[in-house]
């Protein structure tokens, strides 16, 4: 039985992780934004075999919380097993090339309340001497692209943050995984006009980081084929590149 704290807990992603694990029988401890869509999925969880599913409501772009949400995971779990940071949201670009503010925001919401936590949960497994820390990342980032630059740019920083939290974490046994989903279909991209072929559902991608994690991977694309698509688009010249709509 595993203890795993799940952040970003009512996302669809994490939710179809978190019932891989409940059927294992393992210890939940959820956190997020949304009070009654977490206890709804903490109900089904219980339903699914979880041995024990507590949520936490906390707003991640304040940072002052985090402490907070972190002794009570402990507090209720002890030590923790698996970590899985899955939240964030889709930015409005347009709005971003108008508006600072809303530019800062969503660089809060996608990399820098990430960093803060990893920055906590680094010394907290590192004392522990084991566990997982996996992060959500996004094949945005391995890119910039016109159409969703400030996204790219946010987890363009979590993938390297992570890379070099892996280096340091490794000596103490502690796991980083960095995953980069491309298109899922989810809340966050409802109404957009996604290539149907590539888009994929939140179990299919809950299952290859499930995977994944059990697997001590250092990185996964998700689904697997947006390994190829970026090494692609990632080889294209800078003179073609900034030509391209993509």
């Amino acid at each position: 039985m595993k203890n795993i704290l799940v952040i970003g807990g009512s996302s669809a992603i994490a939710a179809a992780c978190a019932r891989h694990w409940a059927a294992d029988g393992d210890r939940l401890f959820l956190a997020g934004r949304h009070a009654a869509r977490l206890e709804t999925i903490a109900q089904d969880l219980r339903v699914r075999g979880s041995q024990d599913v507590l949520t936490h409501v906390l707003d991640l772009n304040d940072y002052t919380q985090h402490a907070a949400m972190l002794d009570a995971c402990r507090t209720s779990l002890g030590s923790v097993d698996i970590v899985l940071i899955a939240h964030g949201t889709l930015a409005d670009q347009a709005l971003c090339e108008r508006n600072v503010d809303a530019a800062l925001h969503e660089f809060s919401t996608n990399a820098l309340s990430t960093i803060a936590l990893l920055t906590r949960l680094a010394s907290l497994l590192e004392a522990q001497r084991s566990g997982t820390i996996a992060v959500i990342s996004s094949v945005a980032g391995d890119r910039g692209r016109a159409s969703n630059y400030v996204y790219g740019a946010a987890k363009a920083a979590v993938t390297t943050f992570c890379e070099g939290l892996r280096a340091r974490l490794f000596k103490s046994g502690v796991h980083v995984l960095t995953i980069k989903p491309g298109f899922v279909d989810t809340p966050m991209t409802a109404g957009l006009a996604l290539p149907k072929p590539l888009v994929a559902t939140p179990e299919q991608v809950s299952k290859d980081i499930v995977r994944a994690i059990a697997q001590g991977k250092d990185l996964v694309y998700t689904p697997w084929f947006w390994s190829a698509i970026m090494l692609v688009i990632r080889a294209l010249p800078r003179f073609v590149f900034k030509r391209v709509s993509l």
